[in-house]
């Protein structure tokens, strides 16, 4: 057991990406206005998920490089190689930007479902001091700059946040049989098409990619740890896609018809099994928010050191302007009274937008035998993934057809 635990690392950081505040709101509004019947729209992501980031693992691993990298030394005319390369740096800033004010934003709802609203004024503009704190605690992390201390915080916080939802779920003593048969048989009831699109967009998370094929770098040396990096990221994405359907079933206790978010589904389970669920739906939601703002900056300013050839170092000077970037428009945002739950709405739908087009890019470098030797995709691997491409791709159409009206 302690050789399993010291083997974990990457792949927890992952799930604490894909477990943020975007992922508990709509695990919230599925569960709770749905109950257990797309509990099999989580089992399809996860599945998802682990295809997808085996990749990236291998990549990073066996090329010891990040995907941005791989990328841009695999592309060789220079025009396509940098239009390749802004259209990757862009899309993940504006991606990652909007993931970071979600995150924020989500861990205020857990510390003002705890305390009250704490906030002051400048003027005409109101401050939101539960922001600032949150973006204090993802700085000073961040700027410590050792991979295995910033491992270590979120492993300690996603076990917290784990408890804290598996626990909630075990208090309400679900139905096991609807469970299961949720868990197993695809359903679409009426009005669930955006709630589906929601679940698989907010696990499936494009950034988790490219943070995972660095993120494997700082962890192992090689091809000879593949088999625990592969170990380390199947554990922890299923543990990860656990605690998202504990979410599901904790919200189907209550009336789905007021709970727009876990702040509301604290606050509705508080009646039927006492103040033990609202704080520990308060700390979860807390949680999953601190650690999903500490993967997104970092994942942002491993994309731009792929993209511009830098060194990749969690304490040089442009990989440090990168993250401080991104945190600090995550904090200004959530900070200055944007609607959290349309925060990460828009954090839903950017992410609609960047995950088909990084998947594919993923699927092209993991078949060039020049960067990856005998490690190149199976053919079961590229039917996977390209299977999941297609999927991905037809619910971006129908998740920007359902934001603009358009269908």
């Amino acid at each position: 057991m302690k050789n399993l635990f010291n083997n974990l690392g990457p792949g927890v950081l992952i799930a604490a990406a894909f477990i943020g505040p975007g992922t508990v709101t709509i695990c919230t509004i599925a569960g709770a206005k749905y109950h257990f019947v797309l509990l099999w729209a989580m089992v399809f992501s996860i599945v998802a998920t682990i295809v997808l980031q085996e990749m990236s693992v291998r990549l990073g691993l066996i090329s010891q490089k990040g995907l941005a990298q791989a990328v841009r030394e695999q592309l060789p005319n220079p025009g396509t190689k940098w239009a390749a390369m802004l259209l990757i740096m862009s899309a993940i800033l504006v991606g990652n930007a909007a993931y970071e004010a979600g995150n924020i934003s989500g861990g205020v709802l857990g510390l003002e479902t705890l305390f009250q609203h704490s906030s002051f004024s400048m003027g005409n503009l109101t401050i939101n001091l539960f922001s600032l704190v949150i973006g204090l605690v993802a700085f000073t992390v961040l700027w410590i700059g050792s991979y295995k201390f910033i491992e270590k915080a979120l492993v300690i916080l996603v076990i917290l946040m784990s408890l804290a939802f598996v626990v909630t779920a075990i208090m309400t003593a679900p139905n096991l049989l609807a469970v299961t048969k949720g868990l197993l048989i695809p359903s679409f009831p009426e009005g669930s098409l955006f709630v589906i699109i929601g679940l698989i967009g907010t696990t499936v998370v494009p950034y988790n990619l490219f943070l995972h094929a660095s993120l494997v770098q700082e962890k192992w040396s090689g091809e000879k740890d593949l088999a625990m990096a592969k170990r380390d990221t199947l554990i922890s994405i299923i543990g990860g896609g656990i605690v998202s359907i504990a979410i599901m079933v904790s919200a189907a206790a209550i009336n789905g018809s007021d709970v727009r978010n876990a702040a509301d589904l604290a606050q509705g389970l508080e009646p039927l099994f006492g103040s033990y669920a609202k704080y520990l739906l308060a700390i979860g939601l807390f949680s999953a928010g601190i650690t999903s703002a500490i993967t997104a900056p970092m994942a942002a300013a491993y994309v731009a050191s792929g993209c511009f050839n830098w060194q990749t170092n969690l304490r040089s000077f442009k990989f440090r302007v990168i993250w401080i970037f991104i945190l600090s428009i995550g904090v200004v945002f959530s900070s200055t009274g944007f609607k959290s739950i349309e925060i990460i709405k828009f954090a839903q739908v950017a992410n609609g937008l960047l995950l088909p087009l990084v998947a594919l890019f993923l699927i092209w470098v993991m078949n060039k035998s020049s960067l990856l030797g005998n490690y190149t995709n199976s053919l079961l691997q590229n039917i996977l993934g390209f299977f999941i491409l297609i999927i991905t791709f037809g619910l971006t159409l129908k998740s920007l057809g359902k934001a603009f009206n358009f269908f």
